[in-house]
């Protein structure tokens, strides 16, 4: 039986029909490029910046933005719209910035959904308006650049946006209230502007709120006690802003907060007893106000509390009778300068496992504490008391210790025989009755993580020790004591060094022309000493340095005449034997050509 023709390629038609279906199905679908709206967009973006050291945007060529070489932009692949765009510095690099503006054309991403561009330090101008238009956005991050400017009221169009970072530029004017109409914000940072005015009543609206940071501004005004009914609030930061009145009592019904700081405002009042309601709170920070009152002890009911801060207020005794399974987490302390006498270290202070222990200007007595677990000091302030007595076995056991402060007492000790922990990296003795000589602190086997070493207005006598290379010292300060002989030429391996005050001594002979080596020195104290010779012109390569004093010695010759030196006021080199040039009166001999210099 035979087919007619056309039969048989109807069935050689329909089987290649049926394969290339199977083949066109098995083919993985194409991805669309990105939207031409979108790439014109963020190429404007990118003309709006004149300087990328990042090299982010090199990466910017081609058609296609959504291919995946378009560095901090990513596209929904079923549409092709841009729907991420994320430019950050990466790490602390400050070699690495952008330098511009934002360009109105990124309100044109109109399916953008997360914004983020910080770290740049260099891009200024406003915020613009267009923004408004991302009606798609649940994250706008523009913090740590140099925006200036208002915050655009009409971000509080963005309906769906959850978190809302502006911090770190210098935004200015009041928080627009159209920000309380942002329901579904989760996440409101401000903080590092200089933002004024009272905090928005329209906030109320802002029930899903977790985390709430407008520290470091010119916010004015009382806290608003419709802050306690956020209940997922678990961070607040309103410190360094000009808030005044009491703190609300309502704050302490946000059972989940863990951190909450106030300091630096001009808050009144009591610290209420409802503290101890806080069951999660890990850190309190209540420092730099106008509180009045005692320390509640209902804080030891704070089982999770581990920094507590309420120094430089106007607390009084008796401070409460923590018990020993009270506050069972706590780590860090600062109960200084108050109105507290306490006397002595309390017990339960001293036998915590603590890291940090700040009791400065509390009016301790006596000897210096012994505290039950010094292994895990971390830091301790302990200055601005009445503290008497020697310090040499003070550091026995403190293997952990980093930075001590037992300045202004009238501590009394050899520091000849003195040893130092060797994590130590700041030590603060200045105004004590301390003698004995440098060199057991300042030797060959200094630790090259001390940093700051502050022994001004004691006795100490002998000579400025050699110092040997590798040191990390940022600042020596041994004004005012009895310290003779030279400034050792070694003084050159302090490389690191910012401050050097050698100030009110005995020091003899002339300044080394090896103290030019220190490029980093911005304060450079010498004066009232008795010092011989010129100033080394070698000092003219410290550009940086800030202020110094060379009054008082015996100098002689013209002072350097670059910058700094030749512009510093003339008491900077008042009352030695015959300095000339700028600022002092010309050199004799010398042309009116070569002083005008």
């Amino acid at each position: 039986m035979q087919f007619p023709i056309w039969v048989l390629n109807l069935v050689l038609i329909c089987s290649f029909l049926s394969q290339f279906s199977e083949s066109v199905e098995s083919s993985p679908p194409q991805a669309p490029i990105c939207s031409e709206e979108d790439r014109a967009s963020l190429l404007s973006f990118k003309a709006s910046i004149s300087q990328d050291t990042t090299d982010t945007l090199s990466s910017w060529t081609g058609r296609d933005c959504c291919d995946g070489g378009w560095e901090g932009v990513e596209c929904n692949p079923s549409t092709g719209r841009v729907n991420v765009l994320q430019i950050q510095r990466p790490g602390r690099d400050s070699d690495t910035y952008m330098k511009g503006t934002l360009s109105p054309s990124l309100g044109n991403l109109h399916f953008l959904e997360v914004m983020v561009i910080s770290g740049m330090k260099h891009i200024t101008g406003p915020i613009p308006a267009s923004f408004s238009n991302l009606t798609h956005l649940t994250q706008l991050v523009l913090e740590d650049n140099s925006l200036g400017g208002y915050i655009p009221p009409s971000l509080g169009r963005l309906s769906l946006l959850q978190s809302l970072s502006l911090s770190g530029n210098h935004l200015k004017g009041q928080i627009p209230p159209t920000i309380g109409s942002l329901r579904n914000l989760v996440q409101v940072n401000l903080a590092r502007n200089s933002l004024a005015g009272p905090i928005p009543l329209s906030f109320k609206t802002l029930r899903n709120l977790q985390y709430l940071d407008l520290s470091y501004n010119l916010l004015s005004g009382p806290i608003p006690d419709f802050v306690g009914e956020f209940q997922n609030l678990t961070y607040i930061d309103l410190s360094y802003n000009l808030l005044i009145g009491k703190i609300p009592i309502s704050l302490f019904n946000l059972v989940n907060l863990l951190d909450l700081s106030l300091s630096y405002n001009k808050l009144t009042g009591y610290i209420p007893d409802q503290v101890g309601s806080l069951k999660s709170l890990t850190s309190l920070q209540l420092s730099g106000n106008q509180l009045t009152g005692h320390v509640p002890l209902s804080i030891s009911r704070l089982q999770n509390l581990w920094y507590l801060n309420v120094s430089r207020n106007g607390l009084s005794d008796p401070l409460p009778a923590i018990p020993s399974k009270g506050i069972p987490a706590l780590l860090s302390i600062d109960l200084s300068y108050n109105n507290l006498s306490l006397g002595s270290v309390p017990d339960w202070i001293r036998s915590k496992q603590l890291k940090d222990v700040h009791l400065a200007g509390c009016k301790l007595k006596g000897d210096l504490p012994h505290f039950i677990r010094p292994n895990s000091l971390s830091s301790i302030d302990l200055s601005d008391n009445y503290l008497v007595g020697g310090i040499s076995n003070f550091f026995t056991n403190m293997s952990s210790l980093q930075k001590v402060k037992l300045s202004n007492n009238q501590l009394r000790c050899d520091i000849s025989g003195l040893k130092l922990p060797s994590e130590l990296s700041s030590v603060d003795l200045h105004t004590n009755l301390l003698g004995g000589s440098l060199s057991t602190i300042i030797n060959n086997m200094t630790s090259s993580s001390l940093e700051v070493i502050d022994v001004s207005n004691n006795f100490i006598s002998g000579h400025i020790p050699e110092f040997a290379e590798g040191s990390g010292l940022k600042v020596l300060n041994l004004g005012s004591n009895n310290i003779s002989g030279p400034i050792p030429v070694s003084i050159s391996n302090l490389i690191e060094l910012k401050r050097l005050d050698i100030s009110r001594n005995h020091i003899m002979g002339s300044i080394p022309s090896s103290l030019g080596q220190l490029l980093k020195l911005q304060w450079l104290d010498v004066s009232i000493n008795g010092l011989t010779g010129q100033i080394p012109g070698s000092l003219s390569h410290i550009t940086n340095l800030r202020h110094a004093s060379f009054r008082a010695n015996r100098l002689c010759g013209e002072i350097p005449q670059t910058r700094p030196f030749n512009i510093f006021p003339p008491v900077a080199y008042a009352h030695n034997l015959c300095l000339c040039g700028k600022p002092l009166q010309q050199c004799k001999g010398k042309n009116q050509g070569r002083i005008s210099q």
